[in-house]
C-alpha cells in the first residue's frame, strides 16, 4: 500500500525520466531570442568542431555568448560524463524568452516611448555519435 513519502516517489520517478545528455544553459543573456536563434540554427545538428568554427567566425554578438556556452557544454561532457569531444554533436539548441527590462526614452513634447531590452535563456544539449 505505502511505497514511501510522496516526494520520494516523485524523486524516483523523475530519476528514471531524466535526460542524461551533457548540456549547458545560459540564463538572462542580454540578447533577444530572435537574434540568438540565427546563430543557434546555424550550429544545430553539427559536430562540435564544426559548430565551434561557425560561432568563432560569425560576426553576430550572440555568437560570442554561444561559443562560450558550447565550450562549457563540451567540458561538461568530458569531465562529468567521460565522453570524447570528437564524438560529440549538437543534439539540441534553443533559446527561450527571459524577462524584459522596460526603459523609458524621452521624446518631444513631454512624451515618453518605451524601450524593451529583451533577455533570453539559451540551452545547448550535446550527444554522442
Amino acid at each position: 500500500m505505502s511505497r514511501g513519502h510522496r516526494t520520494q516517489i516523485k524523486r524516483e520517478r523523475n530519476e528514471s525520466t531524466r535526460d542524461m545528455r551533457p548540456s549547458a544553459k545560459l540564463s538572462y543573456a542580454r540578447v533577444s531570442v530572435q537574434k540568438a536563434c540565427f546563430v543557434l540554427d546555424a550550429i544545430r545538428g553539427k559536430d562540435v568542431k564544426t559548430a565551434l568554427a561557425i560561432v568563432s567566425y560569425n560576426p553576430r554578438y550572440a555568437s560570442s555568448l554561444i561559443e562560450k556556452l558550447l565550450k562549457s557544454a563540451i567540458a561538461n561532457a568530458e569531465n562529468n560524463n567521460g565522453m570524447k569531444a570528437e564524438n560529440l554533436y549538437v543534439a539540441e539548441c534553443y533559446a527561450n524568452k527571459g524577462p524584459t527590462m522596460k526603459r523609458i526614452r524621452p521624446r518631444a513634447q513631454g512624451r515618453a516611448y518605451r524601450i524593451e531590452k529583451r533577455t533570453s535563456h539559451i540551452t545547448i544539449v550535446l550527444d554522442e555519435r
